[in-house]
């Protein structure tokens, strides 16, 4: 069974960083090919991909609203997946969650469009 387990969300002012971090079991990053990335939900607002990246083509996908502000890294020995948060904003907040997809695809299509399995979310609050 393939679980996702988020870690390092928090309380951070504007302008502030984060790292969240993603540990994963039930699949290796080394012999699975999978789609693996950050999805994030705010209040009354539809969950929406952030940053993704796919083993398959080694492409990456990351929101718009996101672009040079985050990114997505992975530790492939020990399985895990990062996000680097730099210059928060507080349309940021949100809760973050690990997710992956096992499709061979560009990692934009399981960014924009969903993936396989998800983790419990990790609550990111960006205050002024």
């Amino acid at each position: 069974e393939v679980q996702l387990v988020e870690s390092g969300g928090g309380l951070v002012q504007v302008g502030g960083s984060l790292r969240l971090s993603c540990a994963t079991s039930g699949f290796t990053f080394a012999d699975h090919d999978h789609t693996i990335g950050w999805f994030r939900q705010a209040p009354g607002k539809e969950r929406e991909g952030v940053s993704c990246l796919s083993s398959s083509d080694g492409s990456t996908f990351s929101a718009d609203s996101v672009k040079g502000r985050f990114t997505i890294s992975t530790n492939n020995a020990e399985n895990t997946v990062y996000l680097q948060m730099n210059n928060l904003k507080l349309e940021d907040t949100a809760v973050y969650y690990c997710a992956v997809d096992f499709a061979r695809v560009a990692a934009r299509v399981p960014c924009s469009y969903g993936m396989d399995v998800y983790g419990k979310g990790t609550l990111v609050t960006v205050s002024s």
